[in-house]
């Protein structure tokens, strides 16, 4: 793991809180609570974060993912309940809590006029830390997220998976102990979402915990060790990806499309295949532990589909369970 040697011979109250208390939760939050107004953003969550675990928080747009984010952030104020990062209050010790966290906002805020290398430096500045570190720990930043040749470029010339990349370099700069990323993939492509995956799979292997919230079902599979669903500020369920899928869901998914006239009919005739049928506008769902027998189930019975397709149960299967398939704004 990177290391400060400027910084080891100095104790801060984070690591004093931490070796006195239970040091097998980095995260600790009983009953927390966010309202603005009448509305309710955070509706009493609970949950503990082991040091070095990958956690996720999933949810529909306005579940409360952010917010518990900012909170555990210390840049918004709880209204009632309890948080602790690292055995202190983000509200009491904000600067000492603040100091072992790094950031990765949803939207890249970098400094564009500024050069790639330039961007970590000045970050660096902002905790205080002597150039004779940052230097050479800039280099080592770049090298990790593969941008050692663009180090001279200016910002604005980078493609969107090089400045999430930087993004990521840039909040390591302090040695974070605990990571909080904000959807840290969107809009990227795929070959740039696996190569993020990798750098987050490297920091992990060095012991730093991951907070990450995601749309996307298959990265929270990829990167949590476990995870919570919220939805409309409370939590739905937590475990797992695979625990989830398996309490949730059936081990498969037969996939069948009749026609858009046909689908909304047909689900009558299918009853008893499988666990569950579910009915789509453009498909029908059979949840089953064998797809392969749910199908020849569904062909015996005289049944001919235009498309027919069996696919592992998936994480997202379980999130639409969870949370519906309603869109919301």
């Amino acid at each position: 793991m990177f290391r400060v040697p400027e910084l080891a011979a100095k104790e801060s109250p984070v690591e004093s809180a931490a070796e006195s208390g239970p040091a097998q939760y980095v995260i600790t939050a009983e009953n927390l609570t966010k309202s603005y107004g009448d509305m309710t953003a955070v509706d009493g969550i609970s949950f503990r974060v082991p040091a070095g675990e990958a956690f996720g928080l999933l949810g529909p747009n306005g579940a409360g993912k952010s917010t518990t984010m900012r909170m555990i952030g210390g840049v918004s104020q709880r209204t009632s309940g309890s948080l602790t990062i690292m055995g202190l209050d983000p509200e009491q010790h904000g600067p000492e809590v603040r100091a072992h966290l790094g950031v990765v906002p949803q939207q890249d805020n970098l400094d564009e006029e500024l050069k790639v290398r330039d961007n970590l430096l000045v970050y660096g500045r902002y905790f205080g830390l002597p150039m004779s570190y940052l230097k050479p720990k800039a280099d080592e930043l770049l090298e990790f997220a593969q941008l050692t040749d663009k180090a001279k470029a200016k910002v604005d010339a980078l493609s969107g998976g090089m400045k999430r990349r930087l993004t990521i370099a840039r909040s390591l700069i302090n040695e974070p102990k605990i990571l909080l990323l904000d959807e840290p993939t969107t809009g990227l492509d795929p070959q740039a979402r696996h190569i993020l995956w990798d750098r987050l799979f490297r920091l992990k292997e060095q012991g730093v915990t991951l907070i990450l919230t995601t749309h996307y079902m298959d990265e929270a599979e990829q990167l949590c060790d476990r995870l919570i669903v919220v939805d409309k500020g409370r939590i739905m369920a937590e475990g797992s990806p695979a625990s989830l899928i398996r309490e949730y869901s059936t081990r498969e998914v037969l996939e069948l499309r009749f026609g858009s006239a046909r689908n909304a009919t047909v689900g009558a005739e299918l009853e008893g295949i499988g666990e569950r049928v579910e009915t789509l506008p453009d498909r029908v769902l059979i949840y089953a532990n064998d797809g392969e027998a749910a199908l020849e189930e569904v062909s015996a019975r005289g049944l001919r589909p235009v498309t027919s397709l069996v696919r592992r149960s998936s994480l997202e299967d379980v999130f639409l369970r969870l949370t519906g398939r309603s869109l919301v704004d």
